[in-house]
C-alpha cells in the first residue's frame, strides 16, 4: 500500500518499491498454477458428486478460484511503466 503520491516518494524510495512490486509480481504464475490444481481437484469432485447442495457449493468454490485466478492475471500484466526521475 502507497501512502503518499508516486511524485512524492523519493528516486530511491521508488526503486525500492519497484523492486519489491517485482518480487511480489515473480511469485503470481506459481500461484495461479497452485490453484488451478485446486480448481481440477474440485472439478473432479463436482465430476463424481451426486449430492446436489454439494455440487452448488463445489461450483461456487470454482468460481471463487477462478475469480482470484483472474485478478492475479490483471495484477501480472500490470506494467511498471514509472519513471524514478522526477518530471520537469
Amino acid at each position: 500500500m502507497l501512502y503518499l503520491d508516486w511524485e512524492e516518494y523519493t528516486a530511491a524510495e521508488r526503486s525500492e518499491i519497484l523492486l519489491e512490486w517485482e518480487t511480489i509480481r515473480a511469485k503470481i504464475p506459481d500461484r495461479i498454477l497452485a490453484l488451478e490444481k485446486v480448481i481440477i481437484t474440485k472439478q473432479d469432485q463436482l465430476f463424481e458428486e451426486e449430492d446436489f447442495e454439494r455440487s452448488c457449493e463445489l461450483n461456487s468454490e470454482i468460481a471463487e478460484l477462478a475469480s482470484i485466478i483472474n485478478d492475479l492475471n490483471i495484477w501480472f500484466r500490470v506494467q511498471q511503466d514509472y519513471d524514478t526521475k522526477p518530471h520537469q
